[in-house]
């Protein structure tokens, strides 16, 4: 599923492309939204939400996309081949004198009035790279569960927007937390959300997403899509599992010796050598 990052970056290319700009063709090809046309309305603004992607128009309507695992916008000039995928792949295009926005495997497609917008996206929590990032409040709602798992507490985004799996495991592994270690039991959990921050941060402006500095081919990422390599800090082969609610598991990738834990940790995970807790679904 595509970071909070990765929409910050489409929102700025749609907004650049369209925002001021009035719709030569506004067309969705989805049986809910057939009959609607958007053609003619201008574009005010284009924003992220955590990972949600608001389209504000003039008429006071706003239109929200989520890319899921799947979705994305291409923009292009218009008469240009779309490049996204086969036609039947196509949910939304929206056109204007200069540009082609056409969004592919788009998901939650709803258009509702501007003033209703909570309605779609007020449960989230603050924004990670919104205006109004809100570390205090972020906090408060990480520690009102303290006994769940910080790798699932941190991709919920009741609790704060716009990371996911791949800021997740990195940030817990530069500060040395365990996935399935309690949030009660992080020992500077603000330091561990503004690392998980000021990676996305780092990577803002350009599609690759580099957590460690490094810009050698397969060098990028400390743990994430590493399972069975050596750990870059202490040589230990990195480990993956699977973690969270049933039927909403996320895998997750660790090193068992940089990110053991003397805490108790959730019961669904087993310790294996002393002091390396790990957990009970391991892909080998």
């Amino acid at each position: 599923m595509p970071e909070g990052d990765t929409v910050w970056l489409a929102a700025q290319r749609m907004n650049t492309a369209l925002a001021g700009a009035t719709l030569r063709r506004g067309e969705f090809r989805l049986p809910q939204l057939a009959a609607a046309d958007l053609t003619g309305a201008t574009v005010t603004e284009v924003l992220p939400r955590g990972k949600h992607l608001l389209i504000r128009l003039a008429d006071g309507r706003t239109l929200r996309t989520h890319f899921r695992m799947d979705g994305s916008w291409h923009i292009q000039r218009p008469g240009a081949r779309w490049k996204g995928g086969p036609a039947h792949d196509v949910r939304l295009v929206l056109a204007t004198d200069q540009w082609e926005c056409v969004g592919y495997r788009l998901h939650d497609v709803e258009l509702i009035p501007t003033a209703e917008e909570d309605r779609l996206v007020g449960h989230l929590g603050p924004d990670v790279l919104g205006p109004d990032w809100d570390l205090d409040e972020a906090l408060r709602r990480l520690r009102s569960h303290p006994d769940e798992q910080i790798g699932v507490a941190l991709v919920d985004q009741r609790n704060l927007a716009g990371i996911g799996n791949l800021y997740k495991v990195e940030s817990l592994f530069v500060r040395r937390v365990h996935p399935w270690a309690r949030v009660a039991d992080v020992a500077d959990l603000p330091a561990l959300v503004e690392r998980a921050r000021t990676l996305m941060t780092a990577n803002l402006h350009h599609p690759e997403q580099n957590t460690t500095g490094d810009p050698r081919r397969g060098r990028d990422h400390w743990v994430f899509g590493r399972k069975g390599r050596p750990c870059y800090r202490c040589g230990t082969a990195i480990l993956l599992g699977e973690q969270g609610p049933t039927t909403q598991e996320r895998v997750t990738w660790w090193c068992p010796r940089c990110q053991a834990t003397g805490s108790p940790i959730d019961p669904q995970a087993r310790t294996g050598e002393p002091g390396r807790p790990q957990p009970v679904t391991l892909y080998r």
